[in-house]
């Protein structure tokens, strides 16, 4: 075999995957697949020098990973809202008709795997991450690049994100738990475990194994230049992924029902997990109109399935400290299958809800499971009692680290932020891209270095040394030395930041920057009133601050001495006429959009994701897309990052508008 006859042999056999594996309908028989196949492995083992990066070959998996790298999505991958009767539905429909009556809807299936955001630039796939929180998660693209339906290149020369969820079919999932069963390890819990746990291998060999499967949903950033959803999905079709089993235009809500109840009956049929139906605008000109919530997207929804019931024992209640210390009942219960899935525990909620229902040790109970990982109790069925049940008592300390509880309504808190229950994933939070920003710090480090007695709280983690984490697994001098550099790094962060890496209940993000700036590090000093005083801070969240800063006043002025948190530019006094604008960014820019969104949120700007009618300036960077014609339709002002510089130089919005490009 030459060259040419290489290049060939790897087109060929491209295309008969795609149609094994994308398209259901093979080309030729295993046999006559596998031996040219052979062939190519043997040219590429004598001329490595020559493997094109598109070949069969390349999706075996490549060199183990010692961890995953975080990266950030272009545009936020964001979750959908639930509606589970006809109700919810038509209250939606008629919150979507407000804003434009004309609009159709696309409903497609809700499959129950793992979410992906792939990244094509110049049509090559050079990024692949998992949704994380929204805004960050983790690259996993050399596993992604084992995904016999992924596309390693498509035919579309600009940038792009592609969404679409991983899984693994039901009759995949029992043979993978069987060969687990056999060699010891533990059982994936449901296929969306399974799918979500293979996509996140650090051996993309084995992810390759999985048999995983790709069914696109959408896009992020990027166009496709088409006008509705009912065309992406043609259009990603078009482009080499695989078509979702169902899709439906619906143009009105009698149509949605009717999609809904058609996958409904179709869904025990199909070879996936589904938990309910997606609907969507159709149109993108009204979805982008509609535009979001801080969570939502409010042009899509999940119409769930109803959920199962069973009947079964509730054996006993343990308690689960979070990593913002509220404790939540968990039954455990007589396990039994649902859908295929043994469930052995149930949530409680919260101790109200407890008192509400009359739950004891030893009822018969009522549990439903509608996609959910923890099943939930919904009834007790008392006339079932034998005399031997018994009451659940409230606990008075945690069950952890023994310090009193806080009774917050029906919430129970253990605020002790050196609690082992929190200590972890407290941790990894105060360490994430929109706290302190340590990177390399992710959750089987911080893990590693809890168990092995090396870091027992955040404080700690500030007095760590070289000699603590030599001949740690894992861990080399370069390793050890970019980590003690970024935690020496985040030391000097915006307050904000610091507030923020605290994990108070209700104080995110938001909030924490309207404290810091109102007050700086004073902010921990306050009255309730003061607090509320604070635009948008209501009475349950001063009353959280208070009493995290009652629990933890010592270890906070700790911290505040190791990290020593900066105060933010004050822009209270009103010297910054940025103050109170909205931004909306698009395009590629030199900067990070992270970087440009903190710059002006320091300055009191907002920086949103759709353009509407209250958008005061779209930045522009090169390739601006839908965004940057939306603007152009409102008549609202687009910038350039020249333009951006001078406004955030002089503190002001005076620009003139022969500045300004795009205006009309």
């Amino acid at each position: 075999m030459n060259y040419n006859d290489y290049l060939q042999a790897v087109s060929t056999l491209n295309t008969w995957a795609h149609a094994y594996y994308v398209l259901d309908d093979p080309l030729v028989s295993d046999e006559v697949y596998d031996k040219l196949y052979r062939e190519v492995v043997a040219f590429e083992q004598h001329h490595p020098e020559l493997i094109d990066p598109t070949s069969p070959t390349r999706r075996v998996g490549g060199a183990v990973l010692e961890a995953f790298e975080k990266a950030t999505h272009l545009e936020p991958m964001y979750s959908l809202e639930d509606i589970f009767d006809e109700a919810e539905l038509n209250a939606w429909v008629q919150r979507v008709y407000k804003v434009d009556s004309r609009a159709t809807f696309y409903c497609e299936p809700k499959f129950d795997g793992a979410s992906l955001n792939l990244i094509y630039e110049n049509g090559e796939l050079v990024r692949a991450i998992t949704r994380g929180d929204g805004v960050e998660g983790e690259m996993v693209l050399h596993n992604a690049r084992t995904i016999p339906s992924i596309p390693l290149k498509i035919d579309h020369p600009q940038t792009v994100e592609i969404r679409g969820e991983v899984i693994i079919t039901k009759e995949d999932f029992e043979i993978i738990n069987e060969e687990r069963l056999r060699s010891g390890e533990p059982l994936f819990a449901n296929p969306r475990n399974a799918a979500a746990g293979s996509l996140r291998q650090l051996d993309p060999a084995i992810t390759a194994k999985r048999r995983l499967i790709f069914y696109p949903y959408g896009i992020g950033a990027g166009d496709l230049g088409v006008a509705t959803q009912a065309e992406i999905v043609q259009r990603l079709v078009e482009l080499g992924f695989k078509k979702p089993p169902y899709g439906f235009h619906a143009h009105d809500r009698a149509g949605i029902l009717h999609a809904y109840k058609r996958l409904k009956e179709m869904r025990d049929q199909l070879p996936m997990m589904l938990d309910g139906m997606v609907v969507k605008v159709n149109e993108r000109a009204i979805q982008q109109e509609l535009g979001y919530t801080v969570k939502f997207p409010r042009w899509a929804c999940a119409f769930k399935f109803p959920a199962i019931e069973k009947q079964t024992r509730l054996l006993n209640v343990i308690f689960q400290v979070g990593r913002t210390g509220v404790v939540t009942p968990v039954a455990i219960l007589e396990p039994v299958l649902i859908e295929g899935v043994e469930v052995a525990r149930a949530t409680l909620h919260n101790f109200d809800e407890i008192e509400r229902k009359d739950i004891r040790r030893g009822d018969t109970v009522l549990i439903i499971r509608s996609g959910d990982v923890i099943p939930k109790v919904i009834k007790v069925l008392d006339h079932l009692r034998i005399g031997s049940e018994e009451k659940i008592a409230r606990p008075t300390h945690c069950p952890e680290c023994g310090e009193p509880l806080y009774q917050e309504g029906a919430l129970i808190k253990c605020l002790n932020i050196d609690c082992p229950a929190r200590v972890v994933a407290g941790i990894v939070h105060a360490a994430s891209k929109r706290a302190l920003s340590i990177d390399g710090l992710g959750e089987q480090i911080v893990q590693l270095l809890f168990d092995k007695g090396i870091v027992r709280d955040l404080a700690s983690l500030y007095r760590l040394r070289a000699t603590d984490l030599e001949g740690l697994e894992g861990f080399k001098a370069k390793k050890i030395a970019n980590l003690l550099q970024s935690i020496e790094t985040s030391k000097g962060c915006e307050c904000w930041r610091f507030v923020v890496a605290l994990g108070i209940d209700l104080i995110g993000e938001v909030a924490a920057k309207k404290l810091c700036r109102r007050y700086s590090l004073s902010l921990f000093n306050l009255s309730k009133e003061e607090i509320m005083a604070v635009d948008g801070i209501g009475e349950e969240m001063a009353q959280s601050l208070i009493d995290f800063v009652h629990s933890n006043r010592a270890r906070i002025d700790e911290l505040i001495n190791l990290i020593s948190p900066v105060p933010p530019e004050d822009v209270a006094s009103g010297e910054s006429l940025l103050a109170g604008k909205t931004f909306v960014i698009t395009g590629t820019l030199s900067r990070p959009r992270d970087e440009i969104k903190a710059e002006l949120e320091r300055l009191g700007a907002t920086v949103t994701n759709s353009v509407t009618k209250k958008t005061d300036y779209l930045i522009a960077g090169e390739g601006g897309g839908s965004k940057y014609e939306k603007a152009l339709a409102l008549n609202i002002p687009i910038i350039d990052e020249a333009t951006l510089r001078s406004m955030i130089a002089n503190k002001s919005t005076s620009t003139k508008p022969s500045t300004l490009f795009g205006t009309h």
